[in-house]
């Protein structure tokens, strides 16, 4: 019975390694520079713990909640107050952030283009990806209006270098961001805008896991992870998302967001 027992939990261990696991990632950036960026690690995530991972991307942050909603994505890498709302929905718990950093929302405005104060930007356009980015549209919105009582248009283009183009262009008088895509834009777009105003920092987008996914399986990948961000030879893996120090995260650091007030701001889908 003893040896039984001991096949039988190797036939399920075996199992539950060989199954294939979906990993969503929010939409940022176009899908094509997603797959650059995301598929090389999860490559070696998938080699190191011989688990197998299929990388998910959508073209919008909509599209992206309402399958985390679903339950779609066995792991995903989601913005903090997304990732409140998805343990609230389906139970996902965070098992990587970023250490190293703080997530911080910007609004850039075009460089000499007369925009050098707030109050210029009641009840005119603002350029955001989408409503539920957290520091670049979600946390934007809930200063400009809760300590500047600023009232303006938003105008939704879907990812942060869509909102970047838009200002730079002069199509929106200003767009949010968040200074880690602001930071990878090309050089000639970033020297086109200027950043007018700072939102409050925040803690980092988290890697969350969904509770069907096997305990085994998500520490192998989770310990996969910071590993790699150990690794001289792989931590250039992670500097494209960016993640600069992996550490473990726990949804405590991240449900104090439900006290900043964004939950007026949050759009159901």
């Amino acid at each position: 019975m003893k040896y039984l027992l001991v096949i039988v939990c190797l036939i399920q261990s075996s199992w539950l390694f060989a199954q294939e696991y979906t990993f969503g990632v929010v939409p940022q950036y176009e899908p094509q520079k997603l797959n650059a960026i995301w598929q090389p690690l999860l490559n070696e995530v998938s080699q190191q713990t011989g688990i197998k991972i299929k990388l998910i991307t959508v073209e919008s942050i909509p599209v992206f909640e309402q399958a985390f909603a679903n339950g779609d994505y066995d792991f995903a890498y989601m913005n903090p107050w997304h990732s409140v709302i998805a343990n609230e929905k389906q139970g996902y718990m965070p098992l990587i952030k970023d250490a190293g950093r703080k997530l911080q929302g910007v609004l850039v405005v075009k460089k000499d283009g007369g925009i050098n104060d707030l109050s210029q930007l009641q009840n005119e356009e603002i350029a955001f990806p989408a409503p539920n980015a957290l520091g670049a549209s979600l946390l934007m919105r809930a200063d400009l209006a809760q300590l500047y009582d600023l009232s303006i248009k938003p105008v939704y283009v879907q990812t942060h270098s869509s909102v970047y183009l838009n200002v730079a262009l002069g199509t929106t008088k200003a767009g949010g961001g968040v200074l880690g895509t602001l930071k990878q834009q090309p050089q000639n777009l970033q020297d086109k805008l200027t950043i007018l105003y700072k939102t409050r920092e925040i803690s980092r987008h988290p890697i969350v896991a969904h509770p069907r996914v096997d305990t085994a399986v998500q520490l192998n990948i989770q310990q996969a992870i910071l590993t790699i961000g150990q690794s001289e030879k792989y931590k250039h893996l992670l500097a494209g998302i960016p993640i600069t120090q992996p550490s473990t995260a726990t949804l405590a650091e991240y449900q104090q967001l439900t006290q900043w007030g964004l939950r007026s701001f949050y759009v159901e889908n």
